[in-house]
C-alpha cells in the first residue's frame, strides 16, 4: 500500500508539473513555469484508498464512471483544501473566478478530473498486472 502511495503522489505531483505549464504556455509564459506543493504529494497519494472503489465500478459505464470520479475528486479537492486552511493557514491553491467554490474547487475543470480519474483507473489496473505477475515468481 505505501508502494501504491508513494506511485499515486509521484504520478500526480508529475500530471500537476505538466499540467500548470502548458497553463503557462497559454498564457504566453514560453518559459513553461510549472509549480506544484509538497502537500500535492501526500493528497495525489490518497488515490490509493480509492482502489476498492475502482474494484467495484470497474464494469460500469465510462460515462457514469467519470461522472463520479469528477464528484469524488471534487470532494477531495474541497476537503484537503479545507483542512490544510484551518490547520495550516493556506492551501496549495486558490481558484478564483465565476467557477471557483471558495477557492477550492473550480467547476470548470470538471473534464480535466474526468480524464484523470480514468487516467487513474488504468494506473491502478496496470498496478494490479504488475503485482500479479511478480507474485506468481
Amino acid at each position: 500500500m505505501i508502494r501504491r502511495y508513494i506511485i499515486y503522489g509521484l504520478i500526480g505531483w508529475n500530471i500537476e508539473v505538466i499540467w500548470t505549464g502548458l497553463s503557462s504556455l497559454i498564457r504566453g509564459d514560453l518559459r513553461l513555469s510549472s509549480f506544484t506543493s509538497l502537500w500535492m504529494f501526500f493528497i495525489y497519494g490518497l488515490a490509493v484508498f480509492l482502489e476498492p472503489l475502482h474494484d467495484i465500478m470497474k464494469n460500469w459505464n465510462i460515462l457514469f464512471r467519470g461522472i463520479l470520479w469528477v464528484v469524488i475528486i471534487w470532494g477531495i479537492e474541497y476537503t484537503t483544501g479545507l483542512m490544510l486552511r484551518v490547520f495550516v493557514g493556506s492551501e496549495p491553491w486558490f481558484y478564483t473566478g465565476p467557477f471557483a467554490v471558495d477557492g477550492l474547487v473550480r467547476l470548470d475543470y470538471g473534464a480535466a478530473w474526468f480524464v484523470a480519474g480514468l487516467l487513474f483507473e488504468k494506473v491502478h489496473t496496470t498496478l494490479d498486472y504488475y503485482e500479479s505477475i511478480l507474485g506468481k515468481k
